[in-house]
């Protein structure tokens, strides 16, 4: 164990050192040494605690080409062996397409066929759903194992690499050839660095960390997200869900994506800028929540009621008609708008379906006037 701790002590010199200029000959062989027994994981907390200490993130990510140079040796050794089904087969796998595809968009652009340009940055586009997989999937249970730093980074270089695409798009639709003939090369290899990356660091630190029944849950959510560049493999119909993350406590209400405590989800529902009323199977009035500004009055006088009651009787051939359609299955949404004084009040309605059995209507209601109002964009903070 004491040996562990110095073989990580001494790769965290190795790192300081290049970080303080020096050049990647003079620290290689110590490096080399100081990996003979270190894992992915383990230089991963080497990473945090560089991190820890005060070592900005922009820094390590700077870094990071010159760590995996010193290192590149010891890392090529490992072979990531896994399931077809696997999510880290499915990424790699993502990962060789999309570099392919790069690689097709440098060719396209020597020649000049803007068609060809046009169809392999849409293909680049909808590999969205790879970046939001690892995103809200792989990142999350990674950092439930104290793994942080390296999905942080990655994460920045995703941004980065999103940004990228949008260059190319507006070259590709301004026609611009002299900016196309720089950013298709450099799209290429900012993809291999990126990939060679997960490939060697991230993914084989998830391999270890991770447990079999994590990653069944895993693929369970990166089948609910989507794939780019081809279908992957079922997996194993015998093989069971692992759970999706934190379990619930004594007490708590556990819902499928999630769980609370009743004074929470009563604070959550309370919190939302709109007046939520749920009425049951049977039409009568189960619940509503108590939002700071409320547009309609509604009072615990009227749980248990039904909806007929709880509205004028020229209004009430409306909501019959409301009711049954949800409950045929007809109507998925029903919607109205009014004016009180210089308020635009939006009114919804919406059937309420679990596991295709029926359990009644929610009525949601919100003042939109500030937002019939919204222009352009605001994606900073403007508090004062």
């Amino acid at each position: 164990m004491e040996a562990m701790g110095n073989k990580k002590g001494v790769l965290k010199s190795v790192l300081r050192q290049l970080h303080q200029g020096a050049e990647v000959a003079e620290v290689r062989e110590k490096a080399k040494e100081a990996l003979r027994e270190l894992t992915p994981a383990q230089i991963s907390e080497v990473e945090q605690e560089l991190i820890r200490e005060g070592l900005p993130r922009e820094t390590l990510q700077k870094l990071c080409d010159v760590h995996l140079a010193v290192m590149q040796e010891s890392l090529e050794k490992q072979e990531v062996s896994v399931p077809d089904w696997h999510p880290v087969h499915i990424l790699m796998e993502e990962h060789r397409r999309l570099l392919d595809l790069a690689e097709q968009l440098v060719s396209a652009q020597r020649e000049k066929d803007d068609r060809r340009i046009a169809h392999l940055l849409e293909h680049l586009d909808e590999a969205e759903s790879h970046y939001l997989r690892e995103e809200n999937v792989l990142f999350p249970y990674l950092e439930k194992h104290g793994v942080t730093e390296p999905p942080a980074i990655m994460w920045k270089e995703h941004d980065a690499i999103r940004d990228f695409k949008k260059r190319l798009q507006k070259a590709a639709s301004e026609r611009h050839q002299g900016d196309l003939a720089s950013l298709a090369p450099a799209l290429r290899e900012m993809l291999s660095h990126h990939f060679y990356k997960e490939n060697n660091i991230l993914f084989p630190t998830a391999l270890e960390v991770m447990d079999d029944g994590e990653w069944v849950s895993v693929r369970e959510q990166f089948d609910h997200i989507g794939y780019c560049c081809f279908t992957p493999q079922a997996p194993p119909v015998e093989k069971e869900t692992g759970g999706g993350g934190e379990r619930p406590q004594k007490g708590e209400i556990s819902l499928e994506t999630g769980h609370f405590t009743s004074r929470e989800l009563e604070a959550v529902l309370d919190a939302l800028p709109v007046d939520i009323t749920f009425v049951d199977r049977d039409d009568r009035v189960r619940y509503f929540n108590q939002a700071q500004d409320r547009i309609f009055v509604r009072t615990k006088a009227i749980l248990g009621r039904t909806v007929q009651n709880c509205h004028p009787s020229k209004s009430v051939d409306v909501v019959n008609r409301i009711v049954e359609a949800f409950k045929k299955g007809e109507r998925d949404s029903a919607e109205f708008w009014i004016d009180m004084g210089s308020r635009k009040i939006y009114i919804r309605y919406f059937p309420v379906w679990k596991d295709g059995e029926y359990l009644g209507v929610v009525e949601v209601t919100q003042d939109i006037t500030s937002l019939k109002e919204i222009e352009g964009q605001r994606r900073l903070l403007d508090w004062d």
